[in-house]
């Protein structure tokens, strides 16, 4: 066969490969690789069989091979044949030794002289070392040695930035705290080119920062983007990208603009109705809203369509939870993390299920579970804080409250728990301060999340007797919400403190407005008509005979 029959044929492989005719590339690659004995043709079969899912016979090729342990690209396929075979220690075996540091810094660099072959290479392609560490990582996690995996992944960023799976598996697994995240971007060597790429990265870790801040970051990726085109070109901006426009949705959610999340996710299913990180920001703000309607769509089309990814089953769960059938629900988060036991919004379904039904040691255990597999997601400490809270072990939540607070130091929710914590404690005035330090860390305006912050400061500032303060958070939280029996009662009871006993009935009939059958408004509410008859309208001494109202 002549040499230029063979390069035809390397052609026709590489057509095959393309139009996923794989039995086709597979008998031809065969014939290149028997007539020339040629590594780079042995790897064309190797790859061939990979692709037609022949794992075992491509293993056993590139195995027998006398190059797979000199060239990095013989022993990586080899070590992708494994991966889907789920061997795993002999994944590793095959990918060889290697050392990373505490920061994912490759100590051994061996690897780095070994023979490298590659005929049809790109301008541009993925360092190899990068793929390998991120192959380690993926085995490392499938043996559940979720320690060794972070590193190895960092390891694979580091090595090239373009290594979009380690960023994907460190911030989806949240592997990494706010902190270390931040600090990992920020060591990142990116090519005065891929300008773009380091502020895409930096939308997609943990956004807690005020909102201008995060806006700006959005809008700089824009423009860095504008600034690609090339003459003669229209513009080119990433402004309308699906991916960016769901971190803007993620971002809106952790803010508790769950109105706003939910329109920007309707708009992007509508234009991408299979974009899952999407559908799972529609999910959460759909549970936010209560719209059980469109929970019960959407999860009986992510069942139809994706019956082995956990991200449906999670959605058979959140609909049961929302309409609060709570043993289903349940059951289905449970099936989630059977599918995906990486899954981290499983974990914390499954334990906020269980809290919903005051079922606390079960709830616990979920959320310890979820604790362990995500170190870098505060949540799971928080939810075993609130538990905890919630049985009056105030000591021992304060405790997990802190560690929510090192994983991530600038949630103002984890701020808020610390103030109830004081505020059950009788610590009125470190409650005061937490709840001020909360308010002063929401990323943006105020929303009706935070009316119960408010009300929680002014009932402290109560306790302090600095009336006119509390009055004042009061009028602030009614200004978000005005369905709040507590605000009412609160404000009520402040004026009539205060012996403002008009004020006092007034709101004392809003509270009971909203519950007419509210004992301590109306056992309030008969001593401020009889204080104001004893009195008069406009007292200038009064005593308030009362319990202290909490």
């Amino acid at each position: 066969m002549r040499e230029e029959q063979i390069e035809k044929l390397r052609g026709v492989v590489r057509d095959c490969v393309s139009k996923h005719l794989y039995s086709s590339a597979i008998f031809f690659a065969d014939k290149v690789a028997a007539v020339t004995a040629d590594p780079a043709d042995i790897y064309m079969q190797a790859q061939a069989l990979y692709l037609g899912r022949h794992y075992r016979r491509a293993f056993h090729l590139l195995n027998a091979s006398q190059i797979v342990l000199r060239d990095l690209r013989f022993r990586y396929l080899a070590a992708k044949c494994l991966e889907e075979l789920k061997e795993w220690d002999q994944c590793l075996l095959m990918l060889g030794d290697g050392n990373v540091d505490e920061h994912g810094n490759i100590i051994d660099t061996k690897e780095c002289s070994s023979m490298y072959l590659d005929k049809d290479g790109e301008d541009r392609e993925i360092n190899i070392i990068s793929a390998i560490c991120f192959l380690r990582g993926k085995a490392y996690e499938a043996l559940e040695n979720r320690s060794q995996a972070r590193l190895w992944y960092k390891a694979a960023i580091k090595a090239d930035p373009l290594c979009y799976e380690a960023v994907e598996c460190l911030i989806e697994g949240h592997m990494l705290s706010c902190e270390e995240e931040t600090n990992l971007l920020a060591t990142l060597q990116f090519s005065p080119k891929d300008g773009w790429l380091s502020s895409f990265y930096s939308c997609l870790v943990k956004k807690y920062e005020k909102e201008n801040v995060v806006e700006s970051k959005f809008k700089e990726l824009e423009v860095e983007a504008s600034n690609t085109k090339t003459p003669g070109k229209s513009l080119c901006t990433l402004k309308n990208n699906t991916d960016l426009l769901a971190c803007k949705a993620e971002y809106y959610h952790q803010c508790g603009e769950y109105q706003k999340c939910f329109e920007l996710t309707s708009i992007l299913l509508e234009k991408d109705p299979f974009h899952l990180k999407c559908t799972l920001v529609h999910l959460a703000a759909a549970m936010e809203l209560g719209h059980s309607n469109e929970l019960y769509l959407m999860s009986c089309n992510l069942v139809k369509d994706y019956p082995q990814k956990a991200l449906s089953w999670f959605a058979v769960g959140c609909y049961y939870y929302c309409i609060k059938k709570y043993d289903q629900s349940r059951r289905y988060f449970s099936k989630a993390t059977s599918l995906d036991g990486t899954f981290a919004p499983a974990w914390i379904g499954y334990g906020n299920a269980y809290a919903a039904q005051e079922e606390g040691d079960q709830a616990m255990s979920a959320y310890r579970t979820a604790a362990r597999l995500f170190p870098g997601c505060h949540l799971p400490s928080l939810y075993i804080g609130m538990e905890y809270m919630r049985t009056h072990s105030f000591k021992l939540a304060e405790q997990f409250f802190m560690q929510a607070q090192a994983i991530c130091h600038s949630d103002p929710l984890v701020y808020n728990e610390h103030g109830v914590v004081a505020y059950h404690m009788k610590e009125y005035k470190n409650a005061v301060w937490w709840f001020e330090k909360t308010l002063a860390n929401v990323p943006s305006s105020l929303t009706e999340m935070w009316e119960p912050t408010l009300v929680n400061l002014a009932h402290a500032l109560r306790k302090l007797k600095r009336y006119n303060e509390a009055i004042a958070y009061y009028e602030k939280a009614l200004a978000l919400s005005t369905k709040s029996l507590s605000t009412y009662a609160g404000l009520a009871y402040t004026y009539h403190l205060q012996d403002n006993f008009t004020a006092a009935i007034t709101h004392y009939h809003k509270a009971l407005w909203i519950k007419s059958d509210d004992q301590f408004c109306t056992e309030m509410l008969t001593l401020a008509l009889q204080d104001e008859c004893q009195l008069g309208t406009n007292p200038k001494v009064g005593t308030v005979r009362s319990q202290l109202f909490t």
